[in-house]
């Protein structure tokens, strides 16, 4: 089984082969090395950002429902090649084909499509100032550096390449280094729909990669998603070119199940929250806050729905949950859910696990500040709490330095809105959990970000406004 692209990069409308280090593709089920890559060297940044610059000013000056087109095409064609990219990323991420055939590629192509359809509607606004009247034009940024993660790798270079595209701008985008396939597939299908050489471009490589699309002065905007500790590294380099930024980072986000909520679907959400993709979704509730009166009936209907998940081989369609990243990854996790043991934390199910795998893991009666229930673990492993009112929840949900996501279960809507409005996050559910439209803003506050990804808020992102004043008459001046 192998997935070697015909060469790591893709600058300038066609493959090129790195110069630098190697770069091999582990499939994360059996640790085959599944394709060689090689990374991208500083020049050969250099040269995707060249090629960028020079495609950009036509493209911004071809008219949107023409930019429009093409991105339609390539959703249609992520749509007609949909099990072929679904086994990619599969191959690519560990995730169960059942997964990827719904969450990863698809979401792609529907943002491909939702901005496609906003791209001709974008303009400027005409002010009136009496004699005189002045004007706003919707420019594009430029040229927009795009880094993305491991656990979304194909959607989130979508997420990106989408507003970025439909509102005149170019992009060079780096993929992880764990997962790179995606990204060069996304780069054939927008080639193959028509989109000109140059617009946008995929390099390949490690930390120094990024960094160096990152202080590049021909970049006006830099677009994350990762980690809190890496955001912050990257927004300061960022900073010191004074450039458009977006941070789509991490959170430990708080999951509240009031009483009278329904107990089936509090369940439902609660492991949608933490198992769904082995638990490594940035948005995850992992601080599952469950009011008194229902928690003992909460965990009991836990343990067993989380006992009957499947887990194994992920090209089996059967299999719900499949292995961890990488080995690094995987350590991690392991030695979160090894030192809540050794602290003596009640686990209710779950464990550390064989091979690649951590079964679903679920620990109760920890306090708010233990490690498990205050940072991120990036994996299957839930920490529930319990709380008594309504203000003392709040109070808890917030007492953290992240606010990425959150949600409420309940029956009473009033107290659902109530609760959502003080909650602070820059995305939340009531009566469900991470569900990502295209056309919902997706982002976060604190130290999860700045900025948000989909949604009309993306034009914001991807554009800047120019006032343009018109004299109608004689210049007034006092000397």
């Amino acid at each position: 089984m192998t997935e070697q692209p015909t060469a790591s990069n893709w600058i300038d409308g066609k493959f090129v082969e790195g110069d630098g280090a190697e770069l091999p593709v582990i499939y994360p089920y059996d640790g085959r090395v599944i394709a060689r890559l090689k990374e991208a060297t500083p020049d050969q940044a250099a040269a995707a950002v060249a090629a960028a610059a020079r495609a950009q000013p036509d493209w911004a000056d071809t008219r949107p429902v023409e930019r429009a087109r093409i991105l339609s095409d390539a959703a249609r064609l992520i749509r007609e090649n949909a099990e072929e990219l679904a086994r990619l990323e599969t191959l690519d991420t560990g995730k169960p084909i059942q997964e990827t055939r719904v969450a990863d590629w698809p979401s792609g192509a529907d943002a491909l499509e939702y901005f496609a359809g906003l791209a001709p509607s974008v303009t400027g606004e005409h002010i009136p100032l009496g004699r005189d009247w002045a004007y706003t034009r919707r420019e594009p940024l430029g040229v927009c550096a795009g880094i993305g993660a491991w656990n979304y790798p194909s959607q989130i270079a979508c997420w990106k390449a989408a507003p970025a595209l439909a509102f005149g701008n170019a992009m060079v985008f780096k993929p992880s280094e764990i997962t790179p396939l995606g990204a060069l597939k996304l780069a054939e299908i927008l080639a193959r729909a028509g989109l000109p050489p140059g617009l946008f471009n995929v390099v390949q490589g490690r930390a120094a990669v990024g960094a160096a699309l990152i202080n590049d002065p021909r970049v006006a905007k830099v677009s994350l998603t990762g980690s809190v500790a890496t955001g912050l590294r990257v927004y300061a380099e960022a900073a010191a070119g004074m450039r458009h930024v977006t941070m789509e980072l991490g959170g430990k986000s708080p999951l509240i199940v009031f009483d009278d909520a329904n107990l089936d679907d509090a369940v439902g959400a609660a492991m949608l929250a933490n198992f769904y993709s082995s638990g490594q979704v940035c948005s995850n509730g992992t601080r599952v806050f469950v009011q008194e009166g229902l928690r003992p009936a909460f965990l009991e209907a836990l343990a067993a729905r989380a006992a009957a998940i499947r887990i194994g081989d992920p090209m089996d369609e059967t299999t719900q949950l499949g292995p961890i990243v990488s080995a690094a990854q995987l350590a991690n996790v392991r030695g979160f859910i090894a030192r809540a043991e050794g602290q003596g934390i009640r686990k209710v199910c779950g464990g550390e696990g064989e091979g690649p795998f951590v079964p679903p893991t679920v620990f109760a009666d920890a306090t708010d500040s233990m490690e498990i229930a205050s940072e991120e673990i990036f994996g299957p492993v839930m920490a529930v709490l319990s709380f008594r009112t309504e203000d003392e929840v709040i109070a808890r949900a917030n007492a953290s330095p992240y606010g990425l996501a959150a949600g409420v279960f309940t029956a009473d809507l009033a107290r659902g809105h109530r609760v959502v409005a003080r909650l602070e996050a820059g995305i939340t559910w009531i009566n469900a959990y991470n569900l990502t439209p295209v056309e919902m803003p997706f982002g976060g506050v604190k130290l999860s970000g700045v900025g948000r990804e989909n949604g009309h808020a993306a034009v914001e992102h991807y554009t800047q406004i120019k006032s343009v004043y018109v004299g109608m008459g004689p210049v007034d001046a006092p000397f």
